[in-house]
């Protein structure tokens, strides 16, 4: 019982500290992962780059895999690309076996008193996710003691031994061990915790450890296969591809086993954990090179593997993905791109209401109002996932001020989206009574449509792109629109007075004008968001100029 107690108390301060490390590193670079995530392209090897740097900085291939899936399920990333990301995943992760591979056993509790006391003491952030990084660092490393100390009483039982050394002799049995052990525990970094400390008291050889090892390698993939259930077809692919690659790496190396361990030997000192820990990065770097070449063939196989088309529903949520909320800084980039989403139906509801009015089809308005409902169905998705965002204590400041300003433009677009449909209304009274419009009239309103679509065009791609220049150009053209407004208010009251104007006529074009000059604030709404946030972040030089508040 108290081998048992051991291992598992042991197993849960390791497990507890990789938690609260990889925690504390990805509150420490949450804005930085969002922008490498974003810069993928491509190029399979920048993903490798990317998968690897991603995992390095989160400690966890698992998370990672999760992210990927929950990319391709939004269509951020393709299959390729997802693949290629795995694939340095599978590297990045074999940082942690790497680190506590090094015998730091006289450090562990100077580890935790200097980690616990940067997190209490320290004023600012920064430091403190310094400090529950080390200090997560140094459980981690407590845990592997208590490991190791447990399993000292298995030296005198000759059945284990043999037991374990028979992986060696039947490698088969090995994976068969490592994958059982990953699916039960759920992280490969604390099986492979568990396989040095084994090894560190004599208990597992090398030839032994490497088929277990091989085995973890797969048995972190059922994450992954978890995270894919009811995604979209394109996403359980990406999972299929993070099985496929470390099965067929697994065979290879099996088949090679006798050169891959004196591989491993040379290139390691006669440390046992050490040699561990390389042939764990060996295998994955091993994989990764020979693999990437035909990452082509590999994409084909999936296809083939999982069939079938990838459908998209309109009017559901294509970018949020429940899965991130544990990640902010990723949940908010997710959200900012399904607002640029909203933004754009609610666009495109402008223009072809307008269209309608123009050429008198009462047939395009039929979408003016199905994309409305689709608008306010995102308003409640996003506003209800940003809920659940601001949730989670782990929000940078940064990322507190984004989320807050999601929520306004969230609003001012399903504004604009109520006020397209209000001139879809007024364009089926036009068509059905038969309303006449004089040229200049017309004339005015095509002017003003033009400058509003215009005006909130550039404040969805300021919000997209968190571009200062164009978030500053939208609020000198809310002013123009203001202009605009009266002056054509003005020019159809003199109409009116003239007598040039049908008075029922005359009630529509100044409530089309209303209407879009609303758009026009709201367009100011968005934009003056941005040019507040990236003052916070990106002061521009020489900028003085404060946005005014029009909402």
């Amino acid at each position: 019982m108290e081998l048992i107690f051991g291992l598992l108390g042991g197993l849960a301060i390791f497990i507890f500290g990789m938690q609260s490390m990889s925690e504390g590193l990805q509150k420490a670079a949450a804005n930085r992962m969002r922008r490498i995530l974003e810069i993928l392209t491509s190029i399979p090897i920048i993903g490798v780059v990317v998968g690897a740097l991603v995992t390095s900085i989160i400690q966890s291939s698992s998370a990672t895999t999760v992210m990927v899936v929950g990319f391709v399920n939004a269509s951020l990333m393709t299959l390729k690309q997802a693949i290629s990301v795995i694939m340095g995943a599978n590297i990045g992760t074999t940082m942690t076996a790497q680190l506590i591979s090094f015998k730091l056993t006289h450090f562990i509790l100077p580890i935790i008193a200097l980690g616990f006391m940067i997190n209490f003491f320290s004023k600012r952030k920064t430091q403190k996710y310094l400090g529950q990084v080390i200090f997560g660092f140094g459980l981690l490393l407590l845990g592997m003691d208590i490991m190791k100390d447990a399993m000292v009483p298995l030296r005198e039982y000759e059945g284990f031994k043999n037991f374990i050394i028979s992986f060696g002799q039947y490698p088969l049995l090995g994976v068969g061990v490592g994958v059982l052990m990953t699916v039960a525990i759920q992280s490969s970094s604390a099986t492979i915790g568990i396989l040095i400390a084994m090894a560190s008291e004599g208990l597992v050889p090398l030839s032994s450890a490497i088929p277990i090892l091989l085995g973890d390698n797969i048995g972190t993939c059922i994450t992954a296969m978890f995270a894919s259930i009811g995604t979209n077809i394109n996403a359980r692919r990406a999972a299929m591809g993070h099985v496929m690659f470390n099965v067929i790496g697994t065979i290879l190396v099996l088949i090679l086993l006798p050169i891959f361990k004196e591989f491993v030997i040379t290139i390691s000192s006669a440390d046992i954990s050490r040699q561990i820990a390389n042939a764990h990065t060996s295998f994955n770097i091993f994989n990764t090179v020979l693999m990437l070449p035909f990452i082509n063939l590999l994409v084909k196989a999936v296809l083939k593997i999982i069939p079938g088309d990838a459908e998209l529903e309109q009017g559901a949520v294509v970018y949020l993905d429940e899965r991130m909320i544990n990640t902010p800084s990723v949940a908010i980039s997710l959200a900012t791109k399904e607002v640029v989403r909203m933004a754009r139906l609610a666009q495109e509801n402008v223009q072809e209401a307008m269209k309608g009015f123009f050429q008198k089809d009462a047939e395009v308005l039929k979408k003016v109002y199905e994309r409305e409902e689709v608008i306010d169905k995102l308003e409640d998705e996003i506003t209800a996932y940003l809920a659940k965002v601001a949730a989670h204590k782990g929000m940078t400041a940064e990322s507190s001020k984004r989320h807050t300003g999601l929520l306004h433009a969230v609003n001012d677009i399903e504004r604009v989206g109520d006020h397209a449909e209000n001139i879809a209304q007024m364009t089926e009274n036009r068509i059905e009574k038969n309303l006449p419009f004089s040229e200049q009239a017309l004339t005015e309103l095509q002017k003003m449509n033009e400058l509003v679509v215009h005006a909130f065009e550039l404040s969805i791609e300021s919000l997209e792109n968190e571009d200062f220049q164009k978030a500053k150009e939208v609020i000198k053209m809310e002013k123009q629109i203001d202009q605009m407004e009266k002056h054509l208010r003005n020019s159809h009251i003199g109409r009116l007075n003239g007598g040039r104007c049908f008075p029922h006529s005359g009630v529509i074009f100044l409530d089309i004008i209303s209407n879009m000059e609303r758009v026009g604030d709201h367009s100011h709404n968005i934009a003056a968001f941005v040019l507040d946030e990236l003052k916070t972040v990106q002061p521009p030089k020489n900028e003085t100029e404060e946005p005014a508040d029009n909402s």
